[in-house]
């Protein structure tokens, strides 16, 4: 049961943050989970502005301060599920064709899982580490991209370093996608940890691209160790 605390802050305002008892059953971590859900500005802007997710305000911050997601690009969104990133980047491109005299831009979704439909995204289903995927997106995409982007997370396992090493090498595998696919000049976003990229991947991708950065936007929670790596100008296949 979700009880509001009405308590005065001492600033002149009540506190109206949502405070949530521990039901019979249920975790204590399951219970610190729904509070901070309830309370957290990001997830009631989501459900206000009709994005699937709190996620959406990352890729959005991001591209506000890069500007990847212009009007025309075409953008492979890998582990789009549930689809907030995909949703953000179907606007900003100009998919749908709403803004008037602007470039109209294609919005790929690929995850191992079936998404729902996003209106101006076409979405498959598919392992993109299996042999042969890139050839498909190409395919799908008519050509090559010209941002590739993972919010993509391997499942927690408990164990720190082990989660580390997972999420690393999803990074690494969506990399090395997007080196076959995007055009040059274009732009990978995708989420790494604390730190930033890997050395290994880090160097890598000064390699292929003009610019590297390693970035927490604000929507990512600060108790989180998620960062960022936003790789801009890449340099072309033959690199």
């Amino acid at each position: 049961m979700a009880k509001r605390s009405t308590k005065n802050s001492g600033r002149g305002q009540r506190d109206l943050r949502v405070r949530v008892k521990t039901a019979k059953g249920r975790k204590l971590s399951s219970t610190r989970w729904l509070e901070r859900q309830l309370n957290d500005p990001y997830v009631a802007r989501a459900k206000k502005e009709g994005y699937r997710g709190r996620a959406a305000f990352k890729i959005l911050e991001l591209d506000d301060k890069y500007r990847f997601l212009v009007p025309g690009a075409r953008v492979v969104d890998l582990g789009c599920a549930p689809g907030g990133w995909a949703q953000v980047a179907v606007r900003r491109v100009n998919a749908l064709g709403e803004k008037q005299g602007k470039a109209v831009g294609f919005v790929l979704g690929i995850d191992l899982q079936e998404v729902e439909p996003i209106p101006g995204a076409e979405i498959h289903q598919l392992d993109f580490m299996e042999d042969g995927a890139d050839d498909k997106v190409k395919a799908w995409l008519g050509g090559k991209a010209d941002v590739v982007m993972s919010d993509m997370a391997a499942s927690a396992s408990g164990h720190k370093q082990t989660d580390h090493l997972r999420i690393v090498a999803l990074c690494e595998a969506a990399a090395e996608l997007a080196f076959d696919v995007l055009e040059e000049g274009g732009t990978f976003v995708a989420k790494v940890l604390a730190g930033g990229a890997e050395g290994t991947l880090q160097a890598t991708l000064k390699q292929r691209f003009k610019k590297v950065a390693n970035v927490k936007p604000p929507a990512s929670r600060a108790d989180s160790s998620e960062k960022f790596v936003v790789a801009t100008g890449f340099r072309g296949s033959g690199a």
